[in-house]
């Protein structure tokens, strides 16, 4: 019962981090049908300014509270970010807008390489060690522990969640954002402005990765270059998995995930009988997809795309 409690502890904050860099994915197919495979390099660019902020401050202000300085990191990776993303609409996708689907994809795949390029250049391949910011001390619940670093994972996704379903379904710019995804065109003719409108979209996007992306690195204490690939092909499995373009399909997907993956790691061993360890836990993100997609095409939640006119 331990051994299980603790998977669901380590299952729902990975799972905390797939359904923030889901919702990014599905912001953006929600509004212009689009999957921007570079996110997951959104997610990598965040977490390395972060090292970078970090160490900088840390040999510059000797003694400085940890709390601090995980603050301004998240502050500049956020506008970093959304600069990079903002430049990446406007320049990459918004020129392919009304082209075949292929080349926005194609697009995309070739963004997600150039940025890992770029990403190396900058920081050098080798994989980086994570300053420790927060307190180490674990935290016993019922025979399980939980560190300090995954409580504030599990707080900080339940409060962005909370904050973005509110924004887009009570707010009058969420209110633009869904008139934008139903009609670009009408939803300009009502004073929307659907190209910024967008790039608003690619930059809350941009903020979810940056934020997953600092949580990935707290809790795995490491960063490098391709550290965005593996989970931005997971975040986007789990948005799939709950229904792509719907937002509470996203967060739904990416907890299940976290916990399919978690648990199955935990019992993979003694359920194979040694063949298999946890290091092969990576399957059962893509063998659930397979099922789910087989069974119920459209998601857990169902897909949500606007029908325009």
């Amino acid at each position: 019962m331990d051994i299980f409690l603790q998977q669901i502890i380590n299952g729902l904050v990975l799972g905390s981090m797939y359904a923030l860099v889901a919702l990014g994915y599905t912001m953006v197919y929600g509004i212009i049908g689009l999957i921007n495979f570079a996110h997951g390099e959104v997610l990598m660019v965040g977490a390395m300014t972060s090292w970078s902020v970090i160490t900088l401050m840390q040999d510059a202000m000797p003694g400085s509270p940890g709390w601090l300085l995980l603050i301004i990191a998240m502050l500049i990776a956020f506008v970093v970010c959304a600069v990079l993303n903002f430049t990446i609409e406007k320049v990459a996708y918004r020129p392919l807008r009304n082209a075949p689907r292929l080349a926005p994809l194609i697009t995309a795949i070739g963004m997600s390489l150039l940025l890992q390029t770029l990403a190396m250049i900058i920081w050098k391949p080798n994989p980086k060690p994570f300053p420790s910011v927060l307190p180490r001390e674990p935290i016993e619940i019922g025979g399980a522990v939980i560190s300090v670093t995954q409580i504030f994972i599990l707080a900080a996704t339940a409060v962005t969640l909370a904050g973005l379903l509110y924004l887009v379904n009570k707010t009058k710019m969420g209110r633009a954002m869904r008139a934008t995804a139903e009609n670009p065109k009408v939803a300009g003719l009502m004073g929307i402005k659907p190209d910024s409108i967008i790039s608003l979209t690619f930059i809350i996007g941009a903020v979810l990765a940056a934020l997953a992306g600092i949580m990935w690195a707290l809790n795995y204490g490491t960063v490098q270059h391709f550290m965005g690939f593996m989970p931005g092909l997971k975040a986007f499995t789990a948005a799939v998995f709950g229904g792509i373009g719907n937002l509470g399909g996203a967060v739904v997907g990416g907890l299940a995930l976290g916990l399919i993956e978690s648990i199955g790691a935990g019992y993979l061993g003694a359920l194979t009988g040694g063949v298999l360890g946890s290091q092969y836990s990576d399957i059962f993100a893509f063998v659930v997809l397979i099922i789910v997609l087989t069974l119920r095409p459209s998601g857990l939640m169902g897909e949500r795309v606007a029908d325009r006119a």
